[in-house]
C-alpha cells in the first residue's frame, strides 16, 4: 500500500509539473515576452527559463516512466500483455509515446537550433529551412494539447 501512494504520488507530481509548466511557458511566459519591445532580453529569459525547464521536464519523465508500470501492475495490467491491456490503457500509453516523440522532436528544433537556422539565409530561406522553424511553433502547442489528453485519460482509467 505505501509503494502504491508513493507511486501515486510521484506520478501526479511529475505529471502535474510537466503539464503545467508547459500550460505555463505557452499560456503566461511567451504571451507576456512578445508583448513587449525589448526582443534581445525577451530572448535571453525565455531561453534561460525553457533550458531549466528542460532539465524538469526530463526527470519528470524519468519519474513517470519508472512509476507508470508500478501503477499498472497494481492494477493487474501486465506489461508484457498489450493484447490484453484495457482500451484506455492502451489509448493513454499512445499519447504517451506521442508525447515522448513530440518532446524529442522539439528537442531536436529548440531555439538555438532555430536561432542557427534564421541566421542562415541560405537555410531559412529554403522550404526545408522555413518548414523547420515552422515546425518548432507548433510541436510545443501540439505536445501541450496531447499532454492535456494523457491527463484526460488518466482520469478515465481511475475512474474505470
Amino acid at each position: 500500500m505505501a509503494l502504491y501512494l508513493l507511486a501515486v504520488s510521484l506520478h501526479l507530481l511529475a505529471a502535474v509539473t510537466w503539464i503545467g509548466g508547459m500550460v505555463f511557458l505557452s499560456m503566461v511566459l511567451m504571451p507576456a515576452l512578445r508583448s513587449e519591445h525589448v526582443i534581445t532580453e525577451q530572448d535571453g529569459l525565455f531561453r534561460i527559463a525553457a533550458r531549466r525547464f528542460r532539465i524538469v521536464v526530463w526527470l519528470a519523465i524519468l519519474v513517470l516512466l519508472a512509476t507508470g508500470p508500478v501503477l499498472l501492475h497494481t492494477r493487474n495490467v501486465s506489461l508484457l500483455s498489450p493484447h490484453d491491456w484495457p482500451v484506455i490503457v492502451q489509448m493513454k500509453i499512445a499519447l504517451v509515446v506521442l508525447l515522448l516523440f513530440l518532446t524529442v522532436a522539439h528537442e531536436l528544433l529548440s531555439g538555438q537550433h532555430v536561432t542557427r537556422l534564421r541566421g542562415m539565409p541560405e537555410i531559412a530561406g529554403t522550404a526545408l529551412g522555413s518548414l523547420l522553424i515552422k515546425t518548432s511553433r507548433w510541436i510545443p502547442r501540439l505536445a501541450l494539447m496531447v499532454g492535456i489528453l494523457v491527463l484526460l485519460a488518466a482520469v478515465v482509467l481511475t475512474r474505470s
